[in-house]
C-alpha cells in the first residue's frame, strides 16, 4: 500500500474517532501496512501534545486468535489522557462503541528494551502489577474488524481504570490470579492471569522484544496492559463494570448516565 493511501486511512481513523462516528473496514493488505497506519495517528497525537504513556497488548486469548485466524498478539498505544480513575464518572460519548475487560496492569521500575528479553528480566523490571479495567472501542462499525482493523485502529484502545492497590510480584503466581468481572452488580464472567498467552509475564515478554526489533524501548515509568484475563463486557450510559482481583484488590468503571 503507497503512502498516500496509508495516510488517507490514518486519516479516517482518526476523523472516526473525533466524531464518534464508526467507518466501513479497511480493507489493508498487510500487517505492516496497518501498523503503518497506527503509527501515522500515533505522529499526529504527539505532534499535538500527546504523550505516550504505555502499551497495550491485544489478542492474547487463544479463542480470539482463532476467531481472527492468527498465532501472535498485536499491540497498540496508550495516551496519557487514555487513563481515568477507578470510581469515577466516565463520559460515555468519548467512545463509539465500548467494551470493558479485566487486566492485570504492569508499571514498569525500569526501562525494558528487546529483542532478547527473557521472562526473567521482565519480571525484575516490572515495580508493581494493579488491577486495572480496559475500555476498548472500534472505530470500524459494528465490531466487525480483521486482524489488520484491529491493529490500524491502535489495537482497539479506548480508554483504562486502575485500580488504587499496586502490589510487587513477590509470592505472586500471576497465572493463578483470579478475577470476576461485574456489570451492575451481576458476574459477567470470571477468568485467571493464565488466560493470556498461559500467563501475563509472556505477553510482556512478546511486547517488549518485538518492538525492540522495531528500535523501541518501553521507559520505566510506562503502564503496559498485558491482555484481557476474561471476555469483555459492552458498556452503555449508566453502567457500573467492576473487577475484583484476588491480592489485587477491585477496580471500578462507572459511565456517566
Amino acid at each position: 500500500m503507497t503512502a498516500p493511501l496509508l495516510s488517507d486511512t490514518a486519516e479516517r481513523l482518526l476523523a472516526a474517532r473525533r466524531d464518534r462516528r464508526p467507518i466501513a473496514p479497511l480493507g489493508l493488505d498487510s500487517i505492516d501496512a496497518a501498523y503503518g497506519v497506527q503509527l501515522e495517528q500515533v505522529e499526529v497525537w504527539r505532534a499535538a501534545g500527546g504523550r505516550i504513556a504505555g502499551y497495550k497488548v491485544g489478542l492474547t486469548s487463544a479463542a480470539i486468535q482463532r476467531q481472527l485466524g492468527v498465532d501472535s498478539p498485536d499491540f497498540g498505544h496508550l495516551l496519557e489522557d487514555d487513563f481515568v480513575l477507578s470510581g469515577a464518572p466516565i463520559s460515555a460519548d468519548r467512545f463509539i462503541q465500548p467494551r470493558v475487560e479485566p487486566e492485570i496492569a504492569f508499571i514498569l521500575g525500569r526501562d525494558l528494551a528487546g529483542p532478547g528479553v527473557t521472562a526473567a528480566d521482565a519480571v525484575r523490571a516490572i515495580d508493581a502489577a494493579v488491577a486495572s479495567l480496559e475500555i476498548i472501542d472500534s472505530r470500524i462499525a459494528d465490531w466487525k474488524i480483521s486482524l489488520t482493523d484491529t491493529i490500524a485502529d491502535n489495537a482497539s484502545a479506548g480508554g483504562v481504570v486502575l485500580g488504587s492497590t499496586p502490589r510487587s510480584l513477590d509470592g505472586v503466581d500471576l497465572r493463578l490470579t483470579g478475577a470476576v468481572l461485574r456489570r451492575n452488580g451481576r458476574i459477567a464472567h470470571t477468568g485467571a492471569g493464565a488466560a493470556v498467552l498461559g500467563s501475563p509475564i509472556s505477553a510482556l515478554v512478546w511486547l517488549v522484544n518485538t518492538l525492540g526489533a522495531l528500535g523501541t524501548t518501553i521507559p520505566a515509568g510506562s503502564v503496559v496492559l498485558p491482555g484481557a484475563v476474561t471476555a469483555a463486557v459492552s458498556a452503555a450510559p449508566g453502567d457500573i463494570i467492576t473487577a475484583e482481583f484476588a491480592g489485587l484488590g477491585s477496580v471500578t468503571a462507572r459511565f456517566a448516565g
